[in-house]
């Protein structure tokens, strides 16, 4: 996930840089005071604050104190709870998590995905951005 100050221009960077095709999803962001989009074709994630809440979005802070730039790592495991449990047994907490249901995926993410469950892990401290800890089974016909 790149946090950014313009997502439009961001969106038009990237597409140029890596031919990335975004989708929009501030459906996820709306809560946070963030705009989303995905380009799940390049692996990208950008986040950038809603207009009128540059000052007090998720991710103004991290705009604030270092800029544009990777906020958070996406990690692909095998079982999400058994990666949580092992993060909190080295001291890291969870910051959010989610899980969609088929509905929700089918909605929200196209239909790509029988599975979709992430957790947020408090890894800023040590690492100077969060991990995300995401179990993403994607389906048999669908291409990425």
């Amino acid at each position: 996930m790149i946090a950014v100050h313009d997502i439009e221009h961001a969106k038009r960077q990237y597409h140029d840089l890596l031919g990335a095709t975004f989708i929009d999803a501030n459906w996820t962001g709306n809560p946070f005071g963030i705009s989303v989009a995905i380009a799940w074709d390049a692996g990208i994630e950008l986040c950038a604050p809603l207009p009128g809440r540059e000052t007090d979005s998720a991710v103004s802070p991290f705009l604030a104190t270092h800029g544009e730039g990777v906020m958070n790592v996406f990690f692909n495991v095998d079982d999400g709870d058994a990666a949580m449990e092992k993060a909190a047994a080295q001291g890291y907490g969870c910051l959010t998590s989610l899980d969609y249901t088929q509905d929700e995926i089918d909605q929200h993410l196209g239909g790509l995905f029988k599975r979709y469950q992430e957790f947020t892990v408090d890894t800023s401290a040590r690492c100077g951005f969060t991990v995300s800890l995401a179990r993403i089974e994607r389906k048999t016909d669908t291409i990425l």
